[in-house]
């Protein structure tokens, strides 16, 4: 049996609303070394092993039916581009999910390396750019800073369709974790487990 491809995952929230259009399985990747100052999740860029999850189990342990897609951030994504890939790959073939990705990299940047670019086909939006402090987004749009950049890879969906209920979600689980999630300040980690 072939070898399946691990994600280093920083932790999942199976249901947002915040995260993107319509309720959305979110998935945070462990390792970033863009350092962007302020950035909302500093507990993702230690290349430390968080917890190590195939694309398909990270998908079916986490799935429900009334989610509408997967949105995908970090971390840096790209960085892992191999599990990156074959997540985007279940989401969208075997679950029929839109695929949104966060990432620091520029698109020309990701268009022109082949490893990142076998990605893009399997992205419904992706907004790029690295998190600037000094342009935080004012609006409710699903983005950190304006410098970040919307990029329709599908019809699925428009810029209309970013605009969040509100800058910031808390998440009670049943068995009292506490999960903050969205664009606004997060003062504790993103999942306590």
């Amino acid at each position: 049996m072939a070898h399946e491809i691990s994600i280093n995952v920083h932790s999942v929230i199976p249901k947002s609303r915040i995260n993107g259009p319509g309720k959305r399985m979110v998935v945070f990747f462990q390792g970033c070394n863009r350092g962007c100052p302020g950035c909302f999740n500093p507990d993702t860029h230690p290349f430390d092993t968080s917890f190590l999850c195939t694309p398909r189990d990270i998908i079916r342990e986490n799935f429900t039916k009334d989610i509408e897609g997967i949105t995908i951030s970090g971390g840096e994504p790209f960085m892992q581009h191999h599990g990156l890939h074959k997540l985007l790959k279940v989401a969208r073939e075997e679950y029929n999910l839109s695929t949104i990705v966060y990432t620091g990299y520029e698109y020309g940047e990701l268009r022109s390396v082949e490893r990142f670019s076998t990605c893009l086909g399997y992205i419904d939006l992706l907004v790029d750019g690295n998190y600037l402090e000094s342009e935080r987004e004012p609006t409710l749009l699903a983005r950190g800073s304006t410098n970040q950049t919307f990029h329709f890879l599908s019809r699925r969906y428009t810029e209309g369709d970013l605009y969040m209920p509100g800058r910031m979600e808390i998440i009670i689980k049943q068995d009292g974790t506490i999960i903050k999630t969205g664009f606004g300040r997060i003062t504790m980690p993103l999942q306590q487990r």
